[in-house]
């Protein structure tokens, strides 16, 4: 097992998966705060760098395109205190921070970790129910809705409608969208029959963002909704929208050597998931029973 400690943050690998625990330095962005302590499978990850700067350096995980519903949802756009996939490095431990990257290199090339996208999360996104306040609404996820409150800074032809409520089974994306400059953001959520092209501050479906402390907190709503929807780059038949019946079972190949090799490693990943609490009980006993059906 490999370590490395900052005021950044924790950064643990111990061959199989990497813990990045946040720490509890005022630098620390509130997203990550928020978001807490993540496990990430070696598998969902495609590279790292380490940059030395002249006061500190610079941790870097780069993902597989499409492993975290957080990356995605957010869409490139989290900034450097609210990424939990970067820590900065005191000038007296980038010789650790070397030696750290070394070792997570070397596990990706023996265990011959592909850096292409996938096609299905690897990562569980951020756990429910879950209520975020900012902007000019309230936005609560129960797992199944997404409920929207509006506050007294809310324009009055928005807020005339009242609470709104969107099942899961209705929304076919969500988008999270920060302030910049003197652009308004937005958290917006695409409805399958009501499409809208109305500005954040006209549209029901979403909450307008003026670049204030909780904004990025959104980001995780966006993310945890994202988790629960089809994923973007699944095969056209393996797509099923939340709650529509699937076409029926189908044939499973039998693995090979390496993907039988690459099945149980899955396995023990989940297992760390698990016992690290990211994974409820129920969610680890239907991953594993879809590895083992596969096995």
């Amino acid at each position: 097992m490999v370590e490395i400690i900052q005021k950044d943050g924790t950064w643990t690998f111990d061959g199989e998966a990497l813990r990045l625990t946040p720490g509890r330095d005022r630098n620390v962005g509130l997203l990550r705060r928020t978001l807490g302590e993540l496990v990430l499978p070696l598998q969902a990850l495609a590279g790292i760098s380490f940059e030395q700067g002249k006061k500190a350096g610079r941790l870097r995980l780069r993902l597989r395109d499409g492993a975290d519903p957080l990356l995605l949802a957010a869409g490139g756009r989290l900034t450097e205190p609210h990424d939990p996939y970067q820590l900065t490095v005191e000038p007296d431990r980038h010789g650790v921070a070397e030696y750290f990257t070394e070792e997570v290199r070397t596990a990706l090339l023996l265990d011959q970790v592909p850096a292409g996208p996938v096609t299905e999360y690897l990562l569980p996104g951020p756990s429910v129910p879950l209520s975020v306040s900012a902007g000019d609404g309230t936005v609560s996820f129960d797992g199944e809705r997404v409920r929207l409150e509006w506050n007294w800074k809310t324009e009055d032809a928005k807020a005339a409608a009242g609470t709104r409520t969107l099942a899961l089974t209705d929304l076919t994306a969500v988008e999270w969208q920060p302030a910049s400059g003197l652009e308004n953001g937005h958290l917006r959520f695409v409805a399958r029959h009501a499409p809208t092209k109305a500005p954040a501050k006209y549209d029901p479906n979403s909450v307008e963002l003026w670049g204030f402390k909780k904004d990025p907190l959104m980001a995780l709503v966006a993310a945890a909704v994202q988790a629960r929807l089809p994923h973007p780059a699944a095969p056209a038949g393996d797509v099923v929208a939340p709650g529509e019946p699937e076409t029926g079972p189908q044939p499973a190949p039998t693995p090979s050597g390496d993907d039988h090799d690459a099945l149980l490693r899955r396995l023990r990943e989940l297992g760390e998931l698990h016992r690290s609490g990211v994974l409820t009980d129920e969610e680890f006993t239907l991953a594993k029973q879809a590895i083992l059906k596969n096995m």
